[in-house]
């Protein structure tokens, strides 16, 4: 009887997940991409360089992967998709920084509150995708049958769509916090001007709150889920090994 091993549970998932036979080379990267981008995104307490390189690097192989007619289009693919993508935001900040060292005491001083928002933003919209994935894994996994008619691939494009709005919404916030703050450090607070610093400080302090609430309980929630596929899996890999 031999042990079930982790790579034997991601590879039993995974192809559950996309529907991809597992002797293809490129499910293997769909898996090596997914656990690159929980490491940065769910287990990394911030990203380095390493970690952001790696995963930039990734999601360029990877949006270049999901064009091949050889991955079948499903609503983990959609998922996958759009999380590839939002390490364009990375990229318009990486370049953002590169733009604004250039010009030096010339750059606004609403451009690195730009840079930084772009980065926000990606790191929320990952982590929820991230889960997203998590939950279609639970859900393929416990109740197959009942969760079909939900795994849809409009159900996930409508999906990825509520979460960008969602997550432009929080940045808009946090970007207009931001510019008000600046308006009132260099002019007088008054009238209209003050009321809308006073709540726009509010709301964003509000919802860092929860953002950083909302982040501890994905990392939990993810924890478990893996937790309960992974020994959900495994007597079945020990029934088939014998």
């Amino acid at each position: 009887m031999q042990k079930t091993v982790p790579g034997c549970f991601f590879q039993q998932m995974y192809s559950s997940l996309t529907g991809i036979s597992m002797e293809r080379d490129h499910m293997k990267d769909l898996r090596r991409y997914l656990a690159l981008k929980y490491i940065q995104y769910l287990v990394l307490s911030s990203s380095n360089a390493v970690s952001t390189l790696l995963g930039l690097l990734g999601s360029a192989y990877t949006l270049i992967l999901l064009q091949s007619a050889k991955v079948s289009s499903k609503s983990t693919t959609v998922l996958i998709s759009s999380l590839a993508q939002a390490d364009i935001l990375v990229f318009l900040s990486l370049v953002s920084d590169v733009v604004l060292g250039s010009f030096g005491a010339a750059v606004p001083p609403a451009a690195p509150a730009v840079a930084r928002t772009l980065l926000t933003a990606n790191a929320h919209a990952s982590c929820v995708l991230l889960s997203c994935v998590a939950f279609e894994a639970y859900a393929i996994t416990f109740l197959p049958s009942e969760s079909r008619p939900l795994r849809t691939v409009r159900n996930a494009r409508l999906l990825t769509r509520a979460i960008w709005a969602l997550v432009a919404a929080e940045c808009a916030l946090f970007l207009l916090d931001g510019h008000l703050r600046a308006s009132g450090a260099s002019a007088p607070s008054h009238g209209l001007l003050e009321l809308l610093l006073q709540f726009s400080s509010a709301a964003a302090a509000l919802l860092r709150s929860l953002s950083y609430i909302l982040g501890i309980l994905l990392r939990i929630i993810n924890v478990y889920i893996y937790y309960k596929i992974f020994f959900s899996m495994s007597p079945r890999s020990r029934l088939k090994s014998k």
